[in-house]
């Protein structure tokens, strides 16, 4: 069993604030680079003459190149440098998201869409990497949720600027602004980060040994006696439980982000400034359950029950929301934004279980592949909103299909093994 290990707080506190927002600005910018074009959509489908059907494609296609770089993405930040590779990303997906607002096509955008899946593709498994590096497993539910918070923070940020880009421009100005904000980040991602406590000049040899014999003596206990190829590592079945229910959870979740703006413009009538406002609501409460559940999950050191359950909740509120739909707008308003935090507030445990489960020699690549599996889920989500949309002239059957598929995210997470997600982790003493 592991031995509890308590670090002084100077440690936990400087950790805190020096990796934590540096890697949550810089996400925070990708997911605005990933997500503005929901706020653009509705203009963007009459300008570029798309269906819905041929918009949720566009939008999805992301995923598709986001994929490519999910395993080598890991394995590169593991065996070179986070730090450097996270760099070399921000440049060209800056480039890539730019180039979004410069399209006069579906074709083009359809092209630009795919550029830039393939150009942040490595920086969540690198992330991660990062994260493994530096936070030990009692608290890495609330590193990753910290962190995490930047997807529900990118759209409480960035949907009032793109309503009021879009109420005084038009979405060419809002691609191209938001795009450009990587390169603003680049010096400030190099100065805070450093890839190993070792190399950090900002705390003294003995917080660096302190924070280093404690991942240390974690990664040893999760390293089997003789090296486990990395194929047989990727091919055990909880990888593959792991990337069909973060599938299942993004189709949900990305079928959610990317049209609800175009819910509510259908439903409210609203300008964009009104759509903005309407959509920030949910992810501020989404913001709140990725702190709340991941507190909890550190806390009560268990990681399974607190993916399952908030999911099968958000899944549940999803065909509350089309039930009430017909008998009040503003409770089916509701239930839409309870939806939120169920499918964010896992994130933090969910990604949690890697590093607590797979040897530290494979971690980035097993997270990597999951996420790459799992984030076709973003494709698949938005295209078939689309499609049901064009085919039915509404969201009903659309959100009870993205219900679905979070209730059966729940249901895989729940054959997850006991054992696996309540690991021996040291107590909690925060």
């Amino acid at each position: 069993m592991l031995e509890s290990v308590s670090m002084p707080d100077c440690i936990r506190h400087e950790r805190w604030l020096r990796i934590i927002p540096a890697a949550f600005v810089m996400y925070t910018i990708a997911y605005i680079d990933r997500t503005n074009v929901s706020m653009a959509l509705p203009a963007m489908i009459r300008d570029l003459r798309m269906t819905p059907s041929q918009a949720g494609d566009a939008v999805g296609i992301f995923f598709w190149g986001y994929l490519l770089l999910q395993i080598p993405g890991g394995y590169v930040a593991e065996r070179w440098s986070a730090k450097r590779f996270v760099s070399v990303l921000l440049v060209a997906w800056g480039i890539c998201a730019v180039g979004c607002g410069f399209v006069h096509s579906a074709r083009q955008f359809w092209t630009m869409r795919l550029l830039l899946g393939v150009s942040e593709g490595g920086v969540w498994p690198a992330t991660l990497v990062l994260l493994a590096h530096w936070f030990a497993r009692a608290e890495r539910a609330r590193a990753n949720g910290y962190w995490m918070l930047c997807q529900p923070a990118s759209v409480i940020f960035a949907a009032p600027l793109s309503g009021w880009i879009l109420a005084h421009w038009d979405w060419h100005v809002l691609l191209i602004a938001e795009g450009a904000f990587p390169f603003a980040w680049l010096a400030a991602w190099w100065r805070f980060i450093d890839d190993h406590p070792p190399e950090a000049r900002w705390i003294s040899p003995r917080e660096r040994d302190e924070v280093e014999s404690t991942l240390r003596r974690e990664a040893a206990e999760l390293e089997p006696v003789s090296p486990e190829p990395l194929l047989r590592t990727l091919a055990r079945p909880q990888v593959m439980l792991l990337s069909l229910a973060y599938f299942l959870l993004s189709s949900g979740g990305y079928g959610y982000l990317f049209w609800l703006p175009s819910v509510f413009k259908s439903v409210s009538k609203a300008g964009d400034l009104g759509v903005a406002l309407l959509f920030v609501i949910p992810y501020l409460l989404s913001g709140a359950g990725m702190v709340l559940i991941s507190r909890h999950s550190d806390r009560s050191r268990e990681r399974r029950i607190h993916v399952a359950l908030p999911l099968a909740l958000a899944g549940l509120f999803f065909f509350a929301a089309v039930y009430a739909g017909g008998q009040s707008a503003l409770a089916s308003y509701a239930f839409i934004c309870l939806v939120g935090p169920g499918i964010y507030g896992v994130l933090g445990p969910f990604w949690a279980i890697p590093g607590e489960v797979f040897p530290r020699a494979v971690t980035g690549s097993a997270m990597g592949l999951i996420n790459a599996i799992g984030a076709l889920g973003g494709y698949f989500g938005p295209l078939v909103v689309g499609y049901c949309e064009q085919q039915t002239g509404n969201f009903q059957y659309a959100f009870c299909i993205l219900g679905a598929a979070l209730l059966g995210s729940s249901a895989l997470m729940l054959f997850f093994p006991r054992s696996a997600t309540r690991a021996e982790l040291p107590p909690d003493r925060s």
